[in-house]
């Protein structure tokens, strides 16, 4: 089961506003200064996705994902994927 792309805009888009000034998460979002806002504006309805956005949104969650050393379970919100990394 994977994330649907409304939460992984939600999960991206939290981790961009409550820890984009933490200094464990600093170089993952410097590396991906396009797809957290992206994921935020959209989770925000600021804007609607595209299919470019949606491609950066889903890289940007599998580097996630790949960072904290966890799977793709289908995750409904940001504590769920932390509750399953090592972190």
């Amino acid at each position: 089961m994977k994330t649907n792309f409304e939460a992984q805009c939600n999960i991206l888009a939290q981790l961009w506003i409550e820890h984009r000034g933490d200094e464990e998460f600093k170089d993952f979002v410097e590396y991906n200064d396009l797809g957290l806002p992206m994921a935020y504006f959209i989770s925000e309805g600021i804007t609607l996705p595209t299919e470019l956005s949606e491609t950066y949104i889903g890289e940007t969650f599998e580097i996630l994902l790949s960072a904290l050393g966890v799977e793709d379970t289908g995750f409904d919100n940001l504590d769920e994927v932390f509750n399953q990394s090592e972190r």
